[in-house]
């Protein structure tokens, strides 16, 4: 047993404690806290077979000098080293020791930082603009400049720049600490990105802040239904590789002060199947044919466009009797004994060898492209706005034209068998930001 059993009510331990909780073990606490597990064994008098019930108090190995109560916070998108030591008053240096931090990636959205205590203050935030001195700005916001100083580690007065985010002593902000108080949240939705679906950036601000950024390499695009709230659509693409990958928010206030932050975001893996596909036309099967549909059509489905047409989840494009899809969203496929190159882009809406079945629109936009291609074979493909397109292929007839506006389930096509494709079925596709996204969410819920 261990020999460390102090309240859990002491105010100040001796060296770093942690308070064992309800599901703990050994091994995991010392994964989380990053501290050897085996020096945690001798450190406490344990073994390897030794259980620690809830309310244990365990000291930690290898951090000499840090005393108090060990815990753990998720780190937030819009924080940095800086805001998150104002944010649970602790030293930066000590943040990066309890933590083993090496590089700013580490403090990733979503990652689990070691802190000691739980003070969580959040004090207002300020941000210097041009030619606006720290003394200037004590006394607007009623401070002693020489508090500032001493709050934001800064070498003196002198020291604060334009555009820099300070924190002032205190409680009462809301808001990502590493950009202006202006900004009163960000987020993400989902909190974890995942391979082939569709991600929501909301980001609150005042009336006419100008917001723009990017994700993974890919250019957000911000509009907002409600004042005060900004928010972009964007796609993970169903092949991104899993890691770590940059999410940068940027812009201007309504007053001319500049913001941004960039933080690092986990992409987790789609669990998407395999499956091996036997006599596909042979024309429509390599990378060179692939690689020309998808130049087609993220040509298709580069524009922006400012009016959000929909309203509610998208309706299937197909009528009830084949409204169930078959091969799902994100498979990867071999096609004809091929290496698994290639991956299914949308839902298949089979009807059982029958050609010329209805095709709705599955919500109201503009159609921007009509015409075949190798792959998609008749294609149709439907601007929603917001950077949102529906794709509609392997049709028999098309039924509308470039240009014209079409309502929801308004038929706009025949059901076919054309370009790749092994029988009569309707491929439909769905794309945010340039990227296709798994079309069963868009059924399933509303966007944004």
């Amino acid at each position: 047993m261990p020999t460390r059993l102090a309240s859990a009510l002491d105010d100040s331990p001796e060296g770093p404690v942690y308070v064992v909780q309800p599901g703990d073990s050994l091994w995991g606490i010392a994964h989380r806290l990053h501290v050897d597990y085996h020096a945690l064994l001798v450190e406490n008098n344990l073994t390897e077979t030794s259980v620690v019930s809830p309310g244990t108090h365990l000291t930690l190995p290898g951090l000499d000098g840090i005393q108090g109560f060990i815990t753990t916070k998720t780190v937030p998108y819009g924080e940095s080293l800086e805001s998150l030591s104002h944010l649970y008053q602790v030293p930066e240096d000590v943040l990066v020791r309890l933590n083993r931090i090496t590089s700013p990636i580490e403090l990733y959205a979503g990652v689990s930082l070691v802190v000691v205590g739980d003070k969580g203050i959040v004090g207002e935030r300020v941000t210097p603009a041009g030619g606006q001195s720290l003394l200037e700005i004590a006394v607007k916001e009623a401070h002693n400049p020489w508090t500032l100083v001493s709050a934001n580690s800064l070498t003196g007065t002198w020291d604060a720049i334009p555009g820099q985010v300070l924190h002032l002593p205190g409680e009462g902000g809301v808001g990502p600490g590493n950009l202006p108080r202006e900004i009163t949240s960000i987020a993400h939705i989902p909190g974890q990105l995942v391979q082939g679906q569709t991600v929501v950036i909301k980001v609150s601000a005042p009336p006419e802040t100008q917001v723009e950024g990017q994700l993974n390499g890919h250019s957000l695009h911000f509009f907002s239904q409600v004042e005060g709230q900004y928010v972009a659509i964007q796609g993970v693409h169903a092949m991104a590789e899993t890691g770590l990958i940059p999410l940068s928010i940027q812009g201007l206030l309504p007053d001319g002060t500049p913001f941004a932050h960039r933080q690092m975001v986990p992409i987790v893996s789609g669990d998407y199947p395999y499956r091996s596909i036997i006599g596909v036309p042979t024309e429509t099967v390599s990378l060179e044919v692939s690689k020309l549909d998808a130049e087609q059509m993220a040509q298709n489905t580069a524009n922006v466009t400012p009016d959000k047409r929909w309203d509610g989840p998208f309706q299937i494009p197909m009528p009830s009797d084949f409204s169930n899809p078959g091969p799902l969203f994100g498979e990867r496929r071999s096609f004809n004994g091929s290496g698994y190159f290639y991956f299914h882009s949308g839902l298949d809406f089979s009807t059982w060898g029958q050609v010329g079945i209805d095709i709705f629109a599955s919500a109201p936009g503009e159609v921007v492209f009509t015409g075949e291609l190798i792959i998609y074979g008749n294609v149709t493909v439907i601007d929603h706005g917001w950077g949102v397109y529906t794709v509609y292929a392997h049709q028999s007839e098309i039924l509308v034209e470039v240009g014209q506006q079409v309502e929801v389930s308004q038929v706009i096509g025949l059901v076919g068998t054309t370009g790749r494709s092994t029988g009569p079925h309707l491929h439909w596709e769905v794309w945010a930001g340039g990227v296709q996204v798994d079309p069963q969410q868009w059924l399933e819920q509303t966007y944004p």
